[in-house]
């Protein structure tokens, strides 16, 4: 352990520390251990790394374990554990197993009367949930969860806490984020000196990429309860369902200069939730918070910057099982101690006690008000069956055809969800429609009502009084209060078919449990070759299992039938007589273990379409994939494509630092990936001249370069693909009017950031004066102060409606339509006919917005504009996704997409099988 007491200042700030006071006035039980016995130094002198966490908390419940119990809920990506602790008085901890069943009562009314709820919770305490530290450099809060047990545990005739104790059952997550959290503490420990610098310039309060805020895969675990892709996420909803906390609190950091933020939430108010049970009651915990910070001389504010309008916060999520969900936000030091900008100084101890007074009032509100809370509680999902019986939309259905793979995780998502899913064992007609056997059912009457509506519905609104504000905001440059995306749609995201129906279902049904989805399986006889229909996720995971397999696989550029059936363009043939003797039982294990359907066949004789030995049947590769690694790469676009590949398809890649991707040897690898890097100019930087022109002779050797978003930019200002990005497109003035004449979107050079366009302003004299032009009304004044030339207004977050050209190798087995996030300002112009594909493009202004918020001429410049472009550059290929189809790694429905542009593009380069260079004109089209 690092010694603090170095120099004067340190031996300062131990004396200063001997005073300090987390809760004045009160006495500790000497039995219960502190912080210095344990770890050697007192809470908020040093930043405690998850191990000093888990030990003090290990410790803490030794010493009190008829008051105190440990519950181990996951492990991290890195093998770190998770836990929470369970802490009340000692009737409560003896009867955890009980409160849980109680609650799980109350959470479904259709099991029990009105008069035994009101049995059930006339005993009750309330079940809380504090969440700290979801954000590894968010630094305050695991600190403070120390201090809230050791409080809590340790408190001698203290009413509050003797009153918490009876009433409330407190399950404490120290560290929601253990791997991030040793990130900032590994910087922080590297970067410091032989005393805590103030100044927020040095080292230590300034993390190196990617920073400490994300987990091991760079996943922001705050974003991630939507889909639950990570190990801690699930374990965490998986805990919540065991108590069903009445309140759950998310405390996180915030920017240095600010104070504290904490429930009322702000605006846009998710329309599924109840505002009689969940908005009215945030005022009880707010304003009990502001009792003791005004108390203690804490500066805070509410209801601004931070809403709960999307469902993946951990502050929103809970709400939608009927709980009460909160974010605390602490201004953070970033280290130990930290300078202001108006001269004042904060120590790392000082927000630990914020977020420690913020958690003892949370307790102390919950205890208060703990017979409302569960009334709250019952009667949420009481009004959520009588909504459901009342409504005239009764089921969704999800036919188990086309992607099934991403049909069947839909399925087993909504049930990690907590939603009651039901499965089809026979075929059934609904409404005159028919659907197969295995297709699944969600209705509507059940407790999760409003969570099931609030993930499948196609758009949830957000408040006109709102959206006007949002709207005059952005017309004065002024900053949005849009905080995180306004769209979320599970199947837009995975891209299946759902049918809302008013019809209850009568077709012959089933519970589904997670043991009960499909395994995959091989029919027919495979004495040719083993068939595998492309288009579904399984499918792509058979893929990259057979080529780490070592099995010679190849694929169909267009459709054909044999047999009967039409197998579609992209699907995988695996030859009996090109492989091994063992491949049938490897075909057994991969089918297993992806969950794929396969055909065998004992005929290579097709009835229609390319046969078997066809120049449209291409050799897929083995690739070796690289992804641009370190700065300038944004963190979440690099890892979420890591994570895609190596953990949803099982394919090891290689991650090189953009700094040596100039002086790497190139040859071993097939395929190259640049993550989105912003505005792109950082790869200009990091690659330099020289590995911006190795890039492009790899690519010409027959390499495949795939760029998302951002790198866009620097691939089109370096001659890697023939793109350039729009600037905000601009109507032409009237005759005579300033300004010239009508600018062209995407006006100046590809990858340059926005500015005045060239000619485009009044000429000026030459004492710097310009013509004048007398104004007539309000109008000729707002069209005068309008820029020449800017980006287009950000979007925040909405699914896009997007045009597939289905005659293309790049876009087999994909259907007609997709869906993609859209984030931010990136919009560019079609490549040209006579130098690539436009391969996915988005549909016209009145369409394209499938679900969430797009301001108007957002749409109108975004219409028919491309999501997916390909060009051929030499022996290889340059591939532009002009948005990241791996967001969060949530849209499922684009992964058929970016599979084939990662490994049916490595097939399809000159003298690579398939079509060669004599060949290359039915690619380019």
């Amino acid at each position: 352990m690092r010694m603090i007491c170095v120099g004067l200042f340190a031996c300062l700030l131990s004396m200063a520390q001997a005073k300090f006071e987390y809760w004045p006035g009160t006495q500790y039980d000497p039995a219960v251990p502190t912080a210095r016995t344990v770890l050697g130094y007192d809470i908020g002198d040093r930043v405690a790394s998850h191990a000093s966490l888990m030990r003090y908390m290990e410790a803490l419940a030794a010493a009190t374990p008829n008051r105190m119990k440990i519950f181990e809920y996951a492990k991290s990506w890195e093998g770190r554990k998770l836990i929470y602790a369970a802490i009340g008085s000692e009737q409560n901890i003896r009867r955890l197993p009980e409160i849980q069943a109680a609650m799980k009562k109350l959470y479904d009314p259709r099991k029990i009367t009105e008069a035994e709820a009101q049995k059930v919770m006339a005993g009750l305490p309330a079940v809380i949930w504090l969440g700290y530290g979801v954000h590894g450099n968010e630094i305050s809060s695991p600190d403070a969860a120390l201090m809230t047990a050791y409080h809590l545990l340790a408190a001698r005739n203290d009413k509050l806490v003797t009153d918490v104790l009876a009433h409330v059952v407190v399950l404490i997550d120290p560290t929601q984020n253990p791997d991030g959290r040793d990130r900032f503490v590994h910087n922080y420990e590297v970067a410091e000196g032989s005393e805590p610098n103030a100044d927020p310039t040095a080292a230590e309060h300034n993390e190196p990429w990617p920073g400490g805020r994300t987990n091991h895969y760079y996943f922001d675990l705050n974003r991630d309860w939507l889909a639950i892709t990570q190990p801690e996420t699930a374990g965490r909803i998986k805990a919540l369902q065991q108590w069903y906390p009445l309140v759950f609190v998310d405390l996180h950091e915030m920017g240095t200069e600010s104070t504290y933020y904490f429930a009322p939430e702000a605006t846009p108010f998710n329309p599924h939730l109840v505002p009689e049970f969940q908005k009215a009651p945030l005022y009880w915990f707010g304003k009990n918070n502001a009792k003791y910070f005004d108390q203690f001389g804490f500066s805070y504010f509410t209801r601004e910057q931070y809403d709960a309008f999307y469902p993946g916060y951990g502050a929103s999520w809970p709400s939608y099982y009927g709980g009460l969900a909160m974010t605390y936000e602490n201004g953070s030091t970033r280290g130990l101690v930290v300078r202001r900008s108006d001269e004042t100084t904060i120590t790392f101890r000082e927000t630990v006690r914020r977020h420690f007074v913020s958690s003892i009032a949370t307790c102390e509100t919950a205890a208060v008000n703990r017979e409302k809370l569960l009334s709250n509680f019952w009667q949420y999902h009481v009004t959520a069956l009588a909504e459901a019986e009342r409504e005239p939309m009764k089921n969704y259905i999800f036919p188990r055809r086309g992607n099934v793979g991403a049909v069947d995780h839909l399925a087993d998502l909504m049930l990690q969800h907590g939603a009651e899913v039901m499965r089809a064992k026979a075929a059934f007609k609904v409404d005159g429609k028919d659907y197969p056997e295995g297709s699944y059912v969600i209705p509507l009457v059940q407790p999760a009502k409003r969570l099931v509506r609030t993930l499948l519905d196609s758009q949830v609104s957000m408040e006109d009084d709102f959206l006007k504000a949002e709207e005059s905001r952005r017309k004065r440059r002024l900053s949005s209060e849009i905080y995180d995306v306004t769209a979320w749609s599970l199947p837009l995201q995975f891209g299946v078919e759902m049918v809302s129906t008013n019809s209850k279902t009568t077709g012959d049904l089933e519970p589904l449990k997670h043991d009960m989805l499909p395994q995959g399986a091989i029919t027919g006889k495979a004495t040719v070759a083993y068939l595998v229909p492309w288009g579904s996720v399984t499918a792509g995971r058979l893929l990259t299992a057979a080529l780490r397999e070592g099995l010679r696989v190849h694929s169909t550029d267009k459709k054909f039938t044999l047999g009967g059936r039409t197998y579609p363009a992209g699907t995988l043939i695996i030859k009996v007589k090109e492989n091994p003797p063992t491949t049938p039982d490897v075909m057994a294990r991969i089918v297993k273990a992806t969950h794929a359907d396969v055909v065998g066949t004992d005929t290579g004789w097709v009835d229609d379409g390319p046969n078997f030995g066809s120049h449209y049947v291409s050799f897929l590769k083995k690739p070796g994939i690289a992804i641009a690694w370190d700065s300038p790469t944004g963190p979440g676009s690099a890892g979420q494509i890591r994570f895609v590949l190596e953990r949803q398809f099982n394919y090891p890649v290689t991650v090189i630092r953009a700094n040596q991707m100039g002086n790497s040897d190139l040859s071993k690898f097939q395929v190259i990936i640049l993550p989105d890097a912003g505005f792109g100019a950082g790869y200009t930087g990091a690659f330099g001249p020289v590995g911006s022109r190795r890039l492009k002779d790899w690519v010409q050797a027959g390499g495949t370069l795939i760029g998302m978003g951002g790198a866009l930019q620097y691939m089109g200002a370096n001659g890697l693909l023939s793109l350039s990005q729009e600037n905000a497109t601009v109507e032409a003035p009237a005759a005579g009017a300033a300004g010239g004449a009508a600018r062209p979107a995407g006006a100046g050079a590809p990858g340059a950031p926005a500015g005045p366009a060239t000619g485009a302003a009044p000429a000026a004299a030459a004492d710097g004066r310009v013509a004048g032009k007398n104004f007539a009304k309000d109008s000729d004044f707002e069209k005068a102060i309008q820029p020449d030339s800017e980006p287009p207004s950000s979007a925040h977050g909405f699914i896009a409606k997007a045009k597939v050209d289905q005659e293309h190798w790049l876009t087999a087995g994909v259907p007609e339509t997709v869906f993609t996030m859209i984030q931010g300002r990136n919009i560019f112009a079609p490549i040209k006919v006579d130098r690539g594909i436009n391969a996915v493009y988005f549909s016209g202004p009145d369409d394209v917005v499938a679900s969430g918020y797009l301001w108007d001429e957002f749409k109108k410049q975004i219409a028919y504009k491309p999501f997916l472009v390909l060009q051929r550059d030499g022996r290889g290929y340059e591939i532009g996704f002009t948005a990241d189809p791996n967001f969060r790694a949530y849209m499922d429905g684009l992964n058929v997409l970016f599979l084939n542009a990662v490994f049916r593009a490595p097939a399809h380069v000159g003298g690579g099988g398939g079509f060669g260079e004599e060949n290359s004109q039915e690619h380019v089209q």
